[in-house]
Order: structure tokens, then sequence, then C-alpha cells
């Protein structure tokens, strides 16, 4: 693998853009033009157009998805007819199943969902509880939030809008003593302090990507959180449902896009807790780390932004380099969490923990 395409030069597609340009020779599409200058080349281009895409892959060996979730069963399609290996960062379920689908006549690499959540989070997960003999609970938390909260939501779109929508909406996946079981997003609040601060996790969709499958009948209990700031939830319950605001995602997606200004200071926070045994004895392993905005050849990143980039460019890199499979679908939890950070940029996680 030595030339890759990355489609969506956003927030996030850029950065991942860049990163693989340190490596592979990349060239990047988006319909509009970036501002600024990058180190790859970039075309302008219809991504919604199936012969606009089959140009742009025609001489490259992957292509990397850094688009809006609704867009990606297409380009995932148009890979597999090629047999170019297909990356993404969506949450959205059923795009997942439309992927699995295709990952099983393609003869390429279909791995989806290999952002922060779903991504990062589940192989940390499965790092922690391959330490186990036997688990009977893993619960995983995710935060992408502005460093200095301001109003009642607490909150900024440092990422896709429609994504935000879309995982507060549609059901969550999760394991319920010990059966896999839908439950409601935006339910099931707890409270957690991290570092001194208090924060609020509730059920989302999607973060777990394809562990409820896998681990289904080993363990009692299984779910992801995403981390807000106090009262973000309610707001939210108040918007999407009081509202009625559920039944035009576009217009929520206009009103919270005008009322939440993106911040140049955000954080994220990643939590993961496992219990089980270890040689007959009861154990809490625990993973607990934030992250905050870096400087890479003079740009600065946003944290949310170089979470997601190292994670799904690692995943590129690890196929490359013959350290995952070559054919058929990756899940996230398949990949070695050591392997992983000890990757070129996988080790982004350990180089830039926030000090606590």
């Amino acid at each position: 693998m030595d030339k890759i395409g990355v489609l969506g030069l956003g927030k996030v597609g850029s950065l991942v853009a860049t990163l693989l340009s340190s490596k592979y020779e990349v060239e990047g599409m988006d319909r509009n033009q970036p501002d600024e200058t990058f180190p790859f080349k970039i075309v302008k281009g219809d991504v919604s157009k199936d012969e606009t895409i089959r140009e742009f892959l025609k001489n490259k060996q992957a292509v990397v998805s850094c688009l809006p979730y609704f867009l990606n069963i297409d380009i995932a399609r148009t890979a597999a007819d090629m047999g170019v290996h297909y990356f993404d960062l969506t949450e959205d379920v059923p795009t997942l199943n439309a992927i699995i689908e295709l990952s099983k006549e393609s003869k390429a690499v279909m791995a989806p969902q290999c952002g922060l959540a779903p991504g990062f989070i589940g192989i940390l997960g499965a790092g922690l509880y391959s330490q186990f003999s036997e688990f009977r609970s893993v619960k995983l938390r995710v935060g992408a939030l502005p460093l200095h909260p301001m109003g009642q939501l607490g909150y900024s779109f440092t990422w896709s809008a429609e994504g935000v929508i879309n995982e507060y909406l549609n059901d969550a996946e999760v394991i319920h003593n010990s059966q896999r079981k839908m439950v409601s997003s935006l339910d099931d609040v707890e409270s957690i302090n991290i570092n001194g601060r208090q924060y609020e996790a509730f059920s989302t969709s999607g973060g777990l990507g394809t562990m409820c499958e896998t681990l289904e009948g080993t363990v009692d209990t299984l779910n992801y959180k995403t981390m807000r700031y106090p009262g973000h939830r309610d707001a939210m319950k108040l918007l999407l449902y009081d509202l009625q605001l559920k039944n035009d995602r576009k217009l929520a997606k206009d009103i919270l896009n005008n009322a939440l200004p993106l911040v140049d200071e955000d954080i994220v926070l990643v939590y993961a807790a496992v219990e089980g045994k270890i040689d007959g004895d009861l154990r809490r392993k625990e993973f607990s780390e934030s992250y905050r905005k870096i400087s890479l050849d003079g740009k600065d990143w946003r944290a949310i932004s170089w979470t997601t980039a190292c994670s799904i460019s690692a995943v590129v890199d690890l196929v490359s380099e013959g350290k995952l499979k070559n054919k058929g679908f990756i899940k996230q939890e398949e990949i070695p969490l050591e392997m992983f950070l000890k990757s070129h940029f996988g080790a982004m996680y350990e180089t830039y923990k926030d000090p606590k």
C-alpha cells in the first residue's frame, strides 16, 4: 500500500491526510478547496457521484472516508467492488451492518469505525479485558468537550453535528444481565468524576461497534456512554423530544450549529473499566486519560481532531505493514492494544497525554 485517498478534508480528514502523507503518497478530495495549504495533493469533486469516486480510486490501494456517515455506504460499496482497502470513522450502526455484508465478498480490507469512539475505545477495552481469565463487566466512556463550558448545554460541535444528533437519537446496543439488547440513547444517566471534575455520562448509539457481538455469552454487563458536563443531557432531551426536533434532524442540526460556536480549546476524556478475575482473584482494571490540543508542524489541532485522526491513521498503517489481516472485515477489538500504542501513529496517545 503506497497510494491512499482521503475523502472529506474537514477538521479530522485534513489531519488524517497530513499524518498519512508523512509515510504514503496521499491525495485528498473535498467538494470545496480548503483555505489552508497542506502537504498533500488536493482535488475538488462531488463525493456523492460514483463516477467521481471511481476515477479518484483507480490508482489507489486504500481509501479513508472522513465524510458524514450517510455517504459511507456508497463509498464502501465502490471500494469493495474495486478491491480497494476501505476505512472510515462512522458511528452509524446501519452503515456498519451494510459494510459487514460488503466485506463478505470483498477482496480487500473493510474497516469501519476506526476513530475515537467507536475505534480506540474498543481497542482499549479489549486490551483491558484480555488480561482477565473471566470478566463480568466492561464499561467504556468517552467525552469530547470544550475545555471551558458555557451555557446549559456546555458543548461545542468539535466534530459532525449530524453524527452527534444521530448517536443521541438512535438506540444503543448493550449487554445487560448477560442479555444483548437495545436501549434508548440519552438514558441511564450516571455521575462520573475524572481528575476532580464532575461529568455526567449517558447511553449513546454506536460507541461499542461490534463488541456486543464479540462478547455475547461471556460478560454480564457491557455498555458505552458519552460524557458531558452536567445538565447537557436534560437540555438535549428537551430539544429533541419535548420540542419534537427528533422528527427534523436537519432543523436540529441548524439550530445547534448556530447556537454552539466552535472553540479552539477542547478536551477529550477517555475512561474504561473492566471487572473480573485474574488468577482467581476478583480485580478491577481502569484506564483514565485526558487529551488537549497539540501543535504539529506549526499548526494547532483540537483534541478531538488528533485523537480521531491518529487512531484511523494507525489502523491504515498497521494494515499496510501486514500486522493486521489484508482482506475482509476488521473489528476494532481484534487490534492488539500494545501493537496499536507502539505503532507510528497510535503512539500519539502515549506522547500527548494530558499531564495530571
